[in-house]
């Protein structure tokens, strides 16, 4: 596939204003936010990189949330990605706070398990969405029960969910994209296929798989001997089930990452992004979730703007870039590839000028 939505890279590029700010020093306002609307999910899966933080259900006030939201469009956020460390779908005012996040000019998708994606809810957030990604981690009920831990039937739910979201797209003409998400694991790899198959036939949009990365504070973790290196062919195979309408995107880039030593020494992307909790508490990194010295803020005591600005988050993201070993922290990050991309334009190799 033709990495179009650049899946397995970065985009930092289509910010050049952003960067250059960034390179001269300034303190810039991060361009992408994942919010948790809620801490409570309605699966266990054995993958789960914040088991820590115990699932506890919680769920963000929509006022508060909606000055957050506010606040961040005005200082110049792009997206914002509902998602975090719950199932956004379990908030009740999901419909709301996803208009409510359109109407201020930001881009918006949701990451979810999909089980509650309902025709209604399809109906009501799909067309303000840029998009939305469904985990789904089996080609089989069993298999998914297994990995998500939760009753057979949830398998046949998000299968038809996607199913009446699909439709709902064409009726009405929606551009936005509904894609699918595996997580490679033992458990999963012989039914990665057959999940292809059933989800070119629903007609979704694309198929990510990626790898398991440790999260440094989960208790989750697959069998070590598990070798990526092993299974890069099955792209192939993938790739014969693509069409105009069906893409896989197979993060081979990626798996290769997983075992090789990072080409930066510092964490520079931290600045580019912000992770809001569903505590409202502000984190520079979801690697830090639930360790408070890493938290910038808490949106129900101060406001989304006088966090960003304040010395608190310029104090935080100093002492992670100065003093957070790298190679110690979780292999293959969503900041992985922006890193690479900043050290080597804040540490050019030598003939620079000859472009």
């Amino acid at each position: 596939m033709e990495d179009r939505f650049r899946i397995d890279s970065h985009k930092l590029m289509f910010h050049v204003g952003r960067v250059n700010d960034w390179l001269k020093g300034k303190q810039i306002c991060p361009i992408y936010l994942e919010i948790a609307p809620s801490g409570g999910c309605n699966h266990r899966c054995v993958f789960c990189a914040v088991d820590y933080l115990a699932y506890k259900a919680k769920f963000l006030d929509l006022n508060v949330l909606k000055k957050a939201v506010k606040q961040a469009a005005d200082l110049g956020v792009k997206s914002i990605m509902y998602a975090g460390e719950g199932e956004p779908l379990l908030h009740k005012e999901i419909g709301e706070i996803v208009k409510y996040t359109k109407g201020c000019g930001i881009d918006v998708a949701i990451t979810t398990n999909g089980v509650f994606l309902k025709k209604e809810v399809s109906r009501d957030i799909l067309k303000y969405l840029s998009w939305i990604r469904v985990s789904l981690n089996a080609g089989r009920s069993r298999t998914y029960s297994k990995i998500h831990r939760t009753k057979k039937d949830d398998f046949y739910k998000v299968i038809k969910n996607l199913r009446e979201a699909v439709k709902i797209k064409k009726k009405y003409g929606l551009k936005t994209t509904i894609g699918v998400q595996l997580l490679l694991i033992p458990d999963n790899i012989k039914e990665v296929i057959t999940l292809a198959v059933a989800l070119k036939k629903i007609g979704v949009d694309y198929l990510t798989v990626k790898p398991y990365s440790q999260h440094p504070l989960s208790g989750s973790c697959i069998d070590p001997k598990f070798k990526y290196e092993d299974h890069i062919s099955m792209h192939e195979r993938l790739r014969r089930l693509e069409d105009s309408g069906f893409k896989v995107a197979f993060r081979d880039q990626t798996m290769r990452r997983l075992d090789s030593g990072k080409d930066y020494k510092r964490c520079l992307g931290l600045p580019f992004w912000a992770y809001i909790d569903a505590n409202g508490e502000v984190y520079a990194c979801s690697a830090f979730l639930g360790r408070r010295e890493f938290g910038f803020g808490n949106i129900y005591r101060s406001s989304f703007k006088d966090i960003i600005k304040g010395k608190r988050r310029r104090a935080v993201m100093t002492r992670i870039s100065s003093k957070v070993n790298v190679d110690r922290c979780r292999r293959a990050c969503r900041l992985d590839k922006i890193n690479s991309y900043l050290w080597e334009l804040s540490n050019p190799g030598p003939h620079a000028n000859f472009i």
